[in-house]
């Protein structure tokens, strides 16, 4: 069942999911991105293609919670980028969320598809996904490559590998640790729908980038970075 991606629609990919339970999961979510070093990959990736003395507007799609733009404003605060933060998420509830996550922040957080993203700002520098790409479908993740080059954003994304040892592994630590019964069910099946390096590297290729690097990262991770082509 690993040499295929499951075509399985998460629990958290439906509409009617109660507010308290997918506030329950994105706090999990949070705790187990935390320490099992999930961020850092964003940290590593966004540490190679920013520059001191430049200014960068970020934009995370898929949003969820906020909590990716916290760690990666708390991050910043260290290394010391000129970042302009903003979220952008298709649902409301998870923009509410967001919006008391990050009240003491400056980050502007968007409600909408992110496919209407230029319609609320300007311009980007940096498409930021974490643990986004594998809610898409494989025409779906070509689809956001392309409107990164055709906006001449560089898109960094952060996310599963498909592998037994990471779906066996979350699967039974979920099982015994979450109370959530969204990060049970969606968790295992999220390595499920990840995505092998073979594959990253065709759908890109496809999609029309000619400059990009897809990385192995533990812990069962790809750090993928779409820089565009050279004109």
């Amino acid at each position: 069942m690993f040499e295929v991606r499951s075509a399985e629609k998460e629990l958290l990919d439906r509409d009617d999911i109660p507010a308290a339970d997918l506030f329950e999961n994105l706090k999990e979510l949070d705790f187990i991105n935390h320490w099992l070093g999930g961020y850092a990959i964003s940290f590593d990736a966004l540490k190679s293609v920013l520059e001191k003395g430049k200014s960068y507007k970020l934009a995370d799609i898929g949003c969820g919670g906020g909590d990716t733009l916290k760690r990666i404003a708390e991050w910043n605060r260290k290394a010391g980028f000129d970042l302009d933060l903003c979220g952008i998420d298709i649902k409301p509830v998870c923009i509410e969320y967001a919006t008391n996550n990050l009240k003491d922040s400056n980050v502007r957080l968007i409600c909408d598809d992110y496919r209407n993203l230029f319609s609320h700002i300007g311009q980007v520098d940096i498409i930021h996904a974490c643990l986004f790409c594998h809610h898409l479908s494989n025409s779906e993740l070509a689809e956001l490559v392309g409107f990164a080059l055709k906006n001449k954003a560089i898109l960094v994304i952060n996310d599963l590998e498909r592998n037994a040892l990471a779906h066996y592994s979350i699967k039974y630590l979920t099982r015994f640790f979450s109370k959530s019964y969204l990060v049970k069910n969606d968790a295992p099946l999220s390595v499920l729908r990840g995505f092998k390096k073979k594959e990253w590297t065709s759908i890109i290729r496809e999609a029309g980038a000619g400059h990009f690097s897809v990385r192995n990262k533990w812990a069962f991770r790809h750090e993928v970075i779409v820089y565009g082509n050279a004109d």
